[in-house]
């Protein structure tokens, strides 16, 4: 029988109070809450790591130094609100033109050769709206070999706050599977259509045309279309084709001279503004905080790994002072409440155990999003073990008139009773070990719990509002 898992939506933060807030108001709101929970994660196991626990392996403090790096890292980024903007796309669709165009100059290398980019390369953007911003250019994804791009494309992706996917035309095959491999980083897309110069204006508008058409088509029906919106399509050209003018000279000479257009990049300047201005410092936030809640899951599972024996035994322990002492009792509320009290040290004392942070109030809570997550099984046993414990009382209160039939009724429904007990109580030691595996990232300033109040607070015409179904999607199932 399957664990039962905590919901996210159990605790879910309220946001109405916050509603009121201004767009700018809301993005220092978002951005204040992510520093906040940053930093007490990184006291939180910086704590850990100065104190260190008889038995504590020397792997897994090395690990943990490296995790700890991990977050401060994550926080330094925040602190200098530098927002990074991947560029990807297939082989010479102008991907490092498109990166020139927005720097005004010509930092990139550019050709007619393909593979001209052949790793990585970050460039610095001040943007217009004075938020800092690196950009970087990409390789092209059907140049670098199978498992090396993919692997390149996923690092940087996941690095990245934002991406800008370069076309030239109308989208094929190769490009569609790429972009519907990027989105698993569940970052905003940008989609970049290159190279209007040339096109006929009929034609431009055309492939502009059916670009909408098939993202507006990207719906939940489908997850594996990727999740574009075409309000989030521009079109650009980078670097235009030179084209030859006549230029007639006041001593009535006419000569024909080849001429290189301004890039065409206006369009994407002020989407790439739009973006930044209303969102930038909630995009930060957000990609910040699920850096740390990856971190914090891996933190916890090696944990877990390592002290997974002593947690089974300390559950198993659990279980059968429980069983016993229901068994025991012949007062149906206090078993109630005896059992609550139970499984709630018992969730506190894997926790400690683990080493990782753990309240009396976020054990109580853990305990009845357990309780409800399980789908009604959990208090099922519940009300079962209740009604046990009348049927119990009542037999012991018999007792005192029919001591045989009374003592045979009695210890036949506490058997019943303490078997119910012990098998709900390893089921709520087994629930609270999966909540331990994420890194009791839902506290009031976890990780998670200010990625759900983010997610649950941005406009609905924000970048980060259409990636809103997806990342609930991914947390709704295995965390609190």
């Amino acid at each position: 029988m399957e664990t039962p898992r905590p919901s996210a939506k159990s605790v879910q933060p309220s946001a109405s109070s916050h509603m009121g807030l201004t767009p700018a108001r809301l993005q220092d709101f978002h951005f204040d809450r992510a520093r906040t929970s940053l930093k007490q994660a990184i006291s939180r196991y910086a704590q850990q790591l100065r104190i260190r626990r008889p038995g504590t392996p020397v792997e897994l403090q090395a690990a943990l130094k490296t995790d700890i790096d991990r977050l401060t890292a994550s926080l330094e980024k925040l602190d200098q609100r530098l927002i990074r903007i991947a560029v990807f796309g297939l082989v010479s669709r102008g991907k490092s033109a498109v990166v020139n165009a927005l720097l005004g100059q010509k930092v990139l290398q550019t050709g007619p050769i393909n593979g001209v980019t052949q790793y990585p390369r970050l460039v610095y953007w001040s943007a217009p709206n004075g938020m800092p911003v690196e950009l970087i250019d990409t390789p092209g994804l059907d140049e670098v070999g199978g498992e090396s791009r993919a692997n390149m494309a996923r690092q940087v992706a996941n690095e990245a706050d934002l991406i800008l996917f370069v076309v030239a035309g109308d989208i094929t095959r190769t490009e569609y599977r790429a972009l519907t491999d990027l989105q698993q980083a569940n970052k905003p897309i940008v989609l970049v259509f290159n190279k209007v110069d040339l096109y006929p204006r009929v034609d431009r508008q055309s492939i502009f045309q059916k670009l909408q058409s098939l993202f507006a088509q990207s719906g939940d029906s489908d997850q594996f279309r990727p999740r574009l919106s075409p309000q989030d399509i521009v079109l650009v050209s980078a670097e235009p084709a030179p084209m030859e003018v006549r230029v007639e000279y006041p001593d009535g000479r006419v000569e024909s001279e080849w001429d290189v257009p301004e890039p065409q990049i206006d369009s994407l300047r002020e989407k790439l503004l739009e973006i930044l201005n209303r969102e930038g410092k909630s995009l930060l936030a957000l990609n910040a905080l699920r850096q740390a809640s990856e971190t914090e899951g891996s933190i916890a599972r090696k944990t877990v790994k390592l002290h997974h024996d002593a947690a089974e035994d300390l559950v198993w322990q659990f279980t059968k002072w429980k069983a016993i002492a229901i068994g025991a009792n012949p007062i149906a509320v206090l078993d109630l409440m005896g059992g609550a009290v139970t499984d709630l040290l018992m969730i506190r004392s894997l926790a400690r155990l683990y080493g990782l942070p753990m309240t009396s109030y976020e054990a109580g809570k853990l305990l009845k999003a357990i309780l409800f997550s399980s789908g009604g099984l959990l208090l099922g046993e519940v009300g079962s073990g209740m009604l046990l414990g009348m049927g119990k009382s009542g037999a012991a209160v018999a007792t005192a008139f029919d001591s045989v039939n009374g003592i045979i009724t009695y210890g036949t429904t506490a058997v019943a009773q303490a078997t119910l007990a012990g098998f709900g109580s390893y089921r709520v030691g087994k629930a609270a070990q999966v909540y331990l595996e994420q890194g009791c990232t839902w506290g009031p300033q976890g990780a998670d719990t200010v990625i759900q109040e983010i997610l649950h607070q941005v406009d609905r015409e924000t970048v980060i509002y259409r990636l809103r179904q997806e990342l609930l999607k991914d947390d709704s199932a295995a965390k609190l």
